[in-house]
């Protein structure tokens, strides 16, 4: 029998360390995939075995689909859900060759006039999906979607002919932020930390890292949260914090955070495990079997962050 790197659970009680308490709760609700990135990540798993998980998802026309992001259900391909399988090909080393060459005709095929990619492709239509996820007949360009796609094939060096109309795109869409939401800030980031032009992603992020303080959506006082505004439309308590947008130190918008105010947002996340060791999802809850989903890749999310900022989980 392949060893799937997962070692012997200890009992629960046992369980003390983050990495460990993680553990327990990832084999006791996670999905197959989910199970495997962990063993990959954490316990010296393969990459073979988190491979084939992902590909159950793929479809024929080179894109992901099956609930791989949890909020769209139903089997049709999506572009969140192809940028998730290529941000799990990234982690494991394998963004490149005929997988990425198929998924690249599928961005192509479902991009907007301009080029870039809708947050939801009118595919949708019909399945089950979260309700503040909106679906129209002939959605618009964005930046959600569009900008940790074009930075993860930046980074991996993969050029196809997709990348140069849709590069365009980001850097149109970041210059031209003024007001925001987090989650687009995030997806900028996700673009900037791996365009070519460096020195225009340093202009930009020193740009949206000054639009960050100046419009609070970064909590820098984790004791205080609530005086920090939600964004519209958000669940009570959705709040980013400097790690959700300086995800590793490498990243351009840590420069925007002093150390003690990164120094807290880790010691709050580090705090954020609940009893049952996983980390919780912040925004708004709207399925039972979504949330289930989510909350082992949000627990994995966090044990990376964690480490690749120097703290111990194990």
């Amino acid at each position: 029998m392949a060893d799937s790197g997962a070692s012997p659970l200890p009992p629960t009680t046992q369980a003390r360390s983050p990495l460990s308490r993680a553990e327990h709760f990832v084999w006791l609700t996670a999905r197959v995939l989910e199970q495997r990135l962990f063993a990959y990540h954490f316990l010296h798993g393969g990459a073979d075995p988190v491979e084939t998980a992902l590909d159950a998802y793929r479809n024929e026309d080179g894109g992901y689909g099956h609930a791989l992001e949890p909020d769209l259900r139903g089997p049709v391909s999506q572009p969140l859900h192809t940028a998730r399988a290529l941000r799990v090909l990234d982690r494991l080393g394998r963004c490149d060759g005929r997988r990425v060459e198929h998924v690249c005709r599928y961005l192509t095929a479902v991009s907007t006039p301009d080029g870039a990619l809708p947050a939801v492709h009118p595919s949708q239509r019909g399945y089950p999906a979260a309700p503040f996820v909106p679906i129209v007949d002939d959605p618009p360009s964005a930046l959600l979607a569009t900008g940790p796609v074009v930075g993860l094939l930046h980074r991996n060096e993969v050029w196809h002919a997709w990348l140069f109309r849709a590069t365009d795109f980001c850097w149109h869409a970041v210059d031209s932020l003024e007001t925001s939401h987090p989650y687009e800030i995030e997806a900028a980031v996700a673009f900037l930390d791996s365009a070519p032009d460096r020195p225009r992603a340093e202009a930009s992020a020193d740009r949206l890292g000054r639009l960050v303080r100046e419009r609070r959506l970064a909590v820098l006082d984790p004791d205080r949260a609530d005086a920090y505004p939600v964004a519209p439309g958000y669940a009570p308590g959705e709040h980013h914090f400097p790690h959700d947008y300086a995800r590793t130190p490498g990243s351009l918008a840590r420069a925007w955070f002093t150390d003690d105010e990164m120094a807290r947002s880790l010691d709050f996340l580090a705090g954020d495990q609940r009893e049952d060791g996983g980390w919780p999802i912040r925004w708004r809850a709207w399925a039972p079997g979504s949330a289930l989903e989510a909350r082992p890749m949000v627990t994995i999310d966090a044990l990376h962050t964690l480490r690749a900022h120097g703290r111990t989980i194990d």
